[in-house]
């Protein structure tokens, strides 16, 4: 039988502490007081859990190479940060390292604690939902690696961050189908643990509200282009059909008019549909997508910027907020077919 070793992590919830002050006792660190340095070397004793002297020794040194951590089930999001982000490193003579992880698991943690002992890296990015997650944030935070968050959820002032304002972007779509008469709304779900997605959602109904609509029939799609296909056939049931469907991001959107195709109904005639992200996918289906254009590659680049800024801008804990706009297509304006054929010529 293989025995798993034994983490940082695991010492932390032994002793009762932080992995920060596991870390502190580890490294020989001042100010340590008696009753932590016992607690913590009675764990470290009853675990048999030996401290990996190598890696801290090449702490000091540089490897030229970040370290993105991702779960997003995306594609399109997902290669849209990494081609931003690839770009940024390879501007500055540095590698980018790629990790996936499970943040629905119970081990996040020990996930992150295991891989940074595998890998050297001068910083790390953050991704939703990784980037909201204070154990992982405190098991980085433990092996003194710098990082900086996208669309970080809450602990504002715990590290540098990149973001744009999804409640606002959510409320932008709500106001933008409320002023095209849509009077029936829906509204497809990202992930529950994906703060950005709760905040599109937020937002939406705010603005619904000011314009005195009901709220909107609301699906789970989870981000998902096959989960939605199901999500479109859900919200399109029953007799209290909306008119126009918001969804979290455009996989969503895009499964959604799948699953409109398969029921015979016209997009944007029998119901409009806005997305999020303004991916790749926003243009491939047809009719093409009315989405929130989301700087993604430039986030992750100035991700990367932060983090190699040398003359104290990565010791800030700000955030940097980008713009965002609704780019409208197809899939929200109807086409006046008689004006369309007088335009064109012959």
């Amino acid at each position: 039988m293989v025995l798993r070793k034994v983490t940082i992590s695991d010492v932390a919830e032994a002793a009762g502490v932080s992995m920060k002050s596991v870390s502190r006792v580890i490294n020989s660190e001042p100010n340590v007081s008696a009753r932590l340095l016992a607690r913590v070397q009675e764990a470290i004793d009853a675990l048999g859990y030996v401290p990996d002297h190598a890696a801290r020794s090449l702490a000091g040194s540089r490897s030229l190479s970040l370290g993105i951590l991702l779960d997003n089930p995306s594609p399109h999001y997902t290669m849209k940060l990494l081609t931003g982000a690839n770009r940024a490193c390879r501007a500055h003579g540095y590698h980018l390292q790629i990790e996936n992880l499970d943040t629905v698991g119970d081990d996040l943690p020990g996930q992150i604690d295991g891989l940074l002992r595998t890998i050297r890296v001068d910083g790390l990015i953050l991704t939703p939902p990784v980037s909201g997650c204070a154990a992982a944030m405190e098991a980085i935070e433990a092996r003194g690696i710098p990082y900086v968050r996208l669309a970080p959820d809450g602990y504002n002032d715990r590290a540098p961050a990149v973001a744009i304002n999804d409640h606002a972007a959510g409320w932008m779509v709500g106001d933008y189908l409320a002023r095209l008469g849509h009077h029936r709304l829906g509204f497809v779900q990202g992930p529950a643990n994906h703060r950005a997605a709760a905040d599109r959602r937020a937002g939406f109904l705010a603005a619904l509200e000011v314009h005195g609509l009901a709220p909107p029939k609301e699906v789970y799609g989870g981000f998902h282009f096959e989960r939605s296909i199901e999500a479109g056939r859900k919200i399109m049931s029953g007799t209290d059909r909306p008119s126009a469907i918001f969804a979290a991001n455009d996989d969503s959107a895009a499964g959604v008019m799948a699953a409109l195709a398969e029921l015979h109904l016209r997009v944007p005639d029998d119901v409009a549909i806005v997305g999020f992200d303004d991916s790749w996918i926003a243009r491939s289906v047809w009719p093409n997508l009315t989405t929130i254009y989301q700087p993604i590659s430039e986030m992750a680049e100035q991700a990367v910027h932060i983090l190699l800024d040398r003359a104290g801008r990565a010791h800030q804990n700000e955030t940097l907020w980008l713009d965002y706009h609704l780019v409208e297509r197809g899939s929200t304006l109807r086409v006046d077919m008689a004006a369309l054929a007088q335009a064109l010529p012959g």
